[in-house]
């Protein structure tokens, strides 16, 4: 597997969530523009100062990336079964298709309810991150702790 990842986040805070332990330099982060305001905007250009990642902020995803080297990433989705928000199923679909493809895809889950969860290898951080960088949704995370204490991602084989 490579160490390069696209991570697709329908909002922000998704990637932190769903994608915390793949935040490393090289990271590059697609967001979907169509359900982002402009606060949580402010807040996906804050995260910039705390993770060396590339971001993209479009209403669907770009459709050079297959001609610019798509497949030498891992490409994160949502889940397309266990999400639960229509935007994070709809892109899991569309993440399933590039999967059918044979295209490198895991699918990451925000909602902590999949089979395959993992405690988090670092949730102080994580929470910190949290906090710092999406103050506007801090009340998801002040009483559920599982969204900075677990993380579940998943590798289908098809």
């Amino acid at each position: 597997m490579t160490s390069k990842y696209l991570i697709i986040a329908p909002h922000g805070d998704d990637e932190i969530i769903g994608c915390y332990e793949l935040l490393v330099p090289g990271t590059i982060i697609f967001y979907d523009s169509r359900y982002t305001d402009e606060i949580r905007l402010r807040e996906i250009e804050w995260l910039k100062q705390f993770r060396n990642i590339k971001q993209i902020i479009e209403p669907e995803l770009p459709m050079d990336l297959y001609d610019n080297g798509i497949d030498k990433y891992t490409l994160c989705f949502p889940d397309p079964i266990f999400e639960t928000h229509p935007l994070h199923r709809e892109l899991g679909h569309f993440g399933e298709k590039l999967a059918r493809r044979g295209l490198d895809v895991i699918f990451y889950t925000t909602n902590m309810n999949a089979p395959y969860i993992h405690e988090c290898k670092n949730s102080v951080n994580k929470k910190q991150l949290l906090d710092s960088v999406y103050s506007s949704q801090s009340d998801l995370w002040k009483y559920e702790h599982k969204y900075f204490l677990f993380e579940g991602r998943c590798k289908w084989i098809f």
